[in-house]
């Protein structure tokens, strides 16, 4: 017993050495676990993601009810925009209308992350956000996506003006 753990050991390292850990992930699938629809979002049962969303947009619960800014969805999605360039190791995966994904890997374990934002236009000069940050890997995050659409909002209202 204790030499197949030994060799599924070897196996391993030499399977992170060779292609990475982002490699060894990809085995679980791709770390881009795809666009949401808020309106319909089902929450999953681990402890494993966050989401922020606007009263009245999601039927999912929320852990953060975010602010409605003093700008244009556009003006929003630019400052998000310099808050994710902040971050370390985030990748822009997909944008569509008002609506952007990303993946932000772990620093050390390189674990894969999706976050959806979604800008919602209230009129030319307010706006909110949605988002939805998820872990591909593992049954809890030890509140890795939580902290991140936190800070992430807190980056966000530091740049752009939060209506009173």
């Amino acid at each position: 017993m204790l030499r197949i753990i030994a060799i599924v050991f070897v196996v391993a390292v030499v399977a992170v050495m060779a292609g990475g850990l982002e490699r060894v992930w990809s085995f679980f699938g791709p770390a881009d676990l795809g666009p949401v629809a808020f309106e319909t979002l089902q929450r999953r049962t681990a402890p494993n993601d966050a989401l922020a969303c606007p009263t009245g947009l999601c039927a999912a619960n929320r852990d953060v009810t975010p602010p409605v800014y003093r700008v244009g969805a556009d003006g929003l999605r630019q400052a998000m925009a310099r808050v994710i360039a902040s971050e370390p190791d985030v990748t822009q995966v997909d944008s569509a209308a008002l609506t952007d994904r990303y993946v932000q890997r772990t620093k050390w374990m390189r674990f894969p992350d999706t976050i959806v934002v979604r800008y919602i236009p209230l009129d030319d000069s307010h706006a909110t956000i949605a988002l939805y940050s998820r872990s591909q890997l593992g049954n809890g995050d030890f509140g890795v996506n939580k902290a991140r659409v936190a800070r992430w909002l807190d980056k966000l209202s530091r740049d752009v003006p939060v209506a009173q």
